[in-house]
Parts: structure tokens; C-alpha cells; sequence
């Protein structure tokens, strides 16, 4: 199993951090063993576990299982399927006639033709009974052999090899991608999250504002000391800067998380959902027309984080 990673700065240190990879891949190897030319593909899109899929019946059974543990081994997870094709040498897949079954044929025919009274029924073409024959089950057969055997299995567990690194490098040109879409999209909520603050002091006016406005309308005086106690209790229940410590806290966790582990998926989506918690909370203790518009992209933005985190290994 081999570990891709890159070298990264943060502020003046410099430090090393595993390169994400996708679960969706294709690999191809193609190998020449002395009856013909042998194809492994692998093909792979995400899931929960290693659902490993062999679509072939050219495999030996007794090699079956080491074949699995090697692909669970380098793919680690995802619905993995393996297909193993075969093309015969010219000269190997000729067909050849079954001379014993044909002359068993022939014999059962004379036999019928005697008891039927119909002795004389293909002297005049012997070449439609030599046809006739030939359409017979199993007359017309394909050299029978064993494609894979022991002699050339270094040879075709090579080519397996092969297909697996290929089918690796694909996942992980597909991770660079994910990696910055989804790290783009954690810091864009970092960014938004900071777009609150503006609107925080606005927002306590407003709320005091509508309090005592509704005083005016009801015209009622009250009582100062009280009213300042229910404001800040009031107030209080709406603050949102907890969210926002722990939406960020949330973020910073994440982009670490996809830096110092080589197969972070399952967590990522985990830290996303309390990501998501935050956001959530935060909207409904926004009372303020700016905030909710910044909740929505935030969440828009969680939404694609949490699609594209599903297909990280």
C-alpha cells in the first residue's frame, strides 16, 4: 500500500501531509502469456466499506482470496469491481473437430437409415452428411486449456499490480481535485462566518429598538431596572458568538483532519454534520435579514462539502 503526501507551508514551519485520495477510479493492465493476451480492469465509485466486486471466471478459485486482500490492501474502501478478460492467439482458438463423437454420430446415422429402409439417403451428396454431422453438439469444439495456470501467474499477478497502480493514481488525481474544492469551500464559511459580526451590533439595537417601540404602542412605562434585565436576557438567549467560536473551531478541525490523515472521508463527513449543527443554530438565533442571507450560503456551501466529503476516501 503506498501513501501519497505533499509538502506543505503554515506560517514559517513547513510540514508533511497525506495526499487525499477519491474513490471513484479506473485502472487497465494488459500482459502476454504464451496463449494470448490477458486484460485486468479495476473500476471503483465510493461506499462504506471494500465491496469487492470479481466479475470474471478466469481466475482460479484457489487464487481468489490473495487477490482480495490485495485489492481491500490498496484500495482500502469503495464498490470496487475487477474484470479479467481474455484474447487467444490466432492459432490457439481455432477450432478443431471431435473425430471420435463424429464417427459416433455417423454410425448411430447408418443405423437409422438400416431400420428405416433408407440405406441409400445421403450416397447422392455424402457432403450434406458430413455438414450435418458437423452441427452436431459438441463435434465443433474450441481447443480446451487452462488460461491461467501456475507457470504465468507471476506474470498475471504483475498485471494485476499494474491495474491496482493505475487505478490509484486515478483516485489520487481525482483527490487533488477534491482537496481543493472542499478546502476552498470550509474556508469560504470561515469567511462568512466573520460577515456576522458586522451586523451583531446592528442586530441588539434593532432588538431593543422593537422592544420599546412596542412599549410606545401599548403606551406603558416601564420600570428601567427590569426592563434592562429582560433586554439583556433576551439578548443573551439570541447571542450567536458560541456558534461562531465553535463553527470555526469546526473548520480549522476539518482542514487538519484532511492534512494529517491518509484516508480522513469518514471523518470529514462527521465534522461536517457539527458544522452543520452550528450553521443551524446560528440561523435560528439570527433575527436579522443580513445574517439569515449569510446563514443560506453557508449552508449551500456545507451542502457541497458534505456531497463531495461522501467520496473521500
Amino acid at each position: 500500500m503506498r501513501l501519497l503526501i505533499r509538502t506543505k507551508e503554515k506560517g514559517n514551519l513547513r510540514f508533511t501531509a497525506f495526499m487525499i485520495k477519491s474513490m471513484t477510479g479506473y485502472g487497465k493492465a494488459e500482459a502476454t502469456i504464451e496463449t494470448g493476451k490477458l486484460t485486468v480492469e479495476f473500476r471503483s465509485l465510493n461506499g462504506k466499506t471494500a465491496d469487492i466486486s470479481i466479475k470474471t471466471q478466469l481466475l482460479p478459485k484457489d487464487k481468489e482470496i490473495a487477490v482480495r486482500q490485495k485489492i481491500a490492501n490498496e484500495l482500502q474502501r469503495g464498490n470496487i469491481d475487477m474484470f479479467m478478460t481474455f484474447e487467444p492467439n490466432a492459432a490457439d482458438s481455432a477450432k478443431q473437430i471431435n473425430i471420435e463423437l463424429a464417427l459416433e454420430y455417423y454410425s448411430q446415422i447408418q443405423e437409422l437409415g438400416d431400420k428405416i429402409g433408407a440405406v441409400n439417403l445421403w450416397t447422392q451428396n455424402p457432403n450434406d452428411l458430413i455438414a450435418t454431422i458437423l452441427r452436431m453438439p459438441e463435434v465443433m469444439d474450441a481447443k480446451k486449456q487452462d488460461i491461467i495456470t501456475d507457470e504465468n501467474w507471476p506474470v498475471v499477478e504483475a498485471c494485476i499490480d499494474e491495474a491496482l497502480a493505475h487505478i490509484n493514481a486515478f483516485r489520487s488525481q481525482e483527490g487533488e481535485v477534491l482537496y481543493s474544492d472542499v478546502t476552498s469551500k470550509v474556508r469560504n464559511i470561515m469567511e462568512l462566518s466573520s460577515q456576522v459580526e458586522a451586523y451583531e451590533k446592528e442586530r441588539v439595537e434593532t432588538i431593543r429598538e422593537k422592544i420599546l417601540s412596542r412599549f410606545a404602542e401599548l403606551k406603558a412605562e416601564p420600570d428601567q431596572s427590569r426592563l434592562e434585565q429582560e433586554m439583556i436576557f433576551y439578548i443573551e438567549k439570541l447571542d450567536i458568538n458560541e456558534e461562531k467560536v465553535r463553527l470555526r473551531q469546526h473548520c480549522r478541525y476539518f482542514l487538519d483532519t484532511i492534512d494529517s490523515e491518509p484516508y480522513p472521508g469518514k471523518k470529514l463527513g462527521f465534522i461536517a454534520q457539527e458544522m452543520g449543527r452550528e450553521i443551524n443554530t446560528t440561523g435560528s438565533k439570527a433575527n436579522h435579514t443580513e445574517i439569515q442571507k449569510i446563514v443560506v450560503k453557508m449552508k449551500d456551501e456545507l451542502e457541497k462539502i458534505k456531497e463531495q466529503s461522501l467520496n473521500i476516501l
